[in-house]
């Protein structure tokens, strides 16, 4: 007899909840009573979002102006590191030599690379050297007052769109690399025998991959690009090196400004978790969508 999915809370499940909530709750008297901490968890909701007068509204604060960037930073990133994947896992799949080697160079050496050495390498060669030289920010700065405001809210605010741009190159070949072996693998997953069926019936190589290999691949690879695409989320936060304002830096200013430690790097954890969670909940719902589909 096959097991039942039981979704019943036991005893069991309650005790571990009590145990984990009483660990916490030692934590938190541990950090007033030993630290002499005092909370202020009061003055938190005007950092994420304020007054304005001239307006007459809300408007986003510190903490949600860097969530906002996060997202952005998280989302063009993907965006870029989806073909450069594509192009690695193809030619990690190739069958010529010289495609293989070089997808196989590009993949390990992305992935074997610390992020925090990629980020300052590719800021001071992008920002210092390539972008400059295109006056990117000249060329925004003398654009109509509508096309700033859209950059600024799409991209970055005009006086940080070098750096912007940079962290966004920096995320793509990162994560393109591990985006690579997704497709590989993804491709290497379907069986042999419908790859000789297909030759069989005179498809061309491409003509395989198109309409028989990348189809099947694509559903089995949805999961761990979803995986990866969280992962983005919580990469972007090495980016605060380089002073882009997303989610990780407006913590440390914030927290250096403030000194309240614990409350804003709280904030900043249940910010970032509420994004990778409900992107996490978005990836199961397609997962279960996709296999009713097919």
């Amino acid at each position: 007899m096959l097991p039942t999915n039981n979704k019943r809370w036991s005893l069991f499940d309650g005790v571990l909840l009590l145990l984990i909530a009483v660990a916490f709750g030692y934590l938190g008297y541990r950090v007033e009573a030993g630290l002499e901490y005092r909370w202020n968890w009061q003055v938190i909701p005007q950092y994420l979002f304020r007054y304005d007068a001239e307006t007459g509204g809300w408007v986003p604060n510190l903490l949600v102006q860097g969530l906002l960037t996060t997202i952005r930073l998280s989302f063009w990133s993907l965006l870029l590191a989806l073909p450069i994947g594509l192009l690695a896992g193809l030619l990690r799949v190739s069958q010529y030599l010289f495609n293989r080697t070089a997808g196989g160079w590009y993949v390990n050496l992305f992935r074997n690379m610390p992020p925090l050495v990629l980020v300052l390498i590719c800021y001071y060669f992008i920002s210092d050297q390539i972008l400059p030289r295109l006056a990117i920010v000249d060329q925004l700065y003398a654009a109509p007052q509508s096309l700033q405001h859209l950059t600024g809210l799409l991209l970055a605010p005009v006086d940080q769109i070098e750096v912007f741009l940079a962290a966004v190159a920096t995320l793509a070949l990162y994560e393109g690399a591990y985006i690579g072996e997704i497709v590989r693998a993804g491709i290497n997953s379907v069986e042999s025998g419908q790859w000789q069926a297909a030759r069989a019936l005179g498809m061309r190589r491409w003509q395989l991959l198109r309409h028989i290999v990348l189809p099947q691949a694509y559903r089995r690879m949805i999961p761990p690009l979803a995986g990866q695409f969280i992962s983005t989320i919580k990469d972007s936060a090495i980016v605060s090196v380089i002073s882009l304002q997303e989610l990780t830096f407006q913590g440390m200013e914030l927290m250096a400004a403030t000194y309240l430690t614990f409350e804003v790097w709280i904030s900043v954890a249940v910010l970032y978790f509420l994004l990778t969670y409900s992107c996490s909940r978005l990836a199961g719902m397609m997962e279960v969508r996709l296999r009713q589909i097919h």
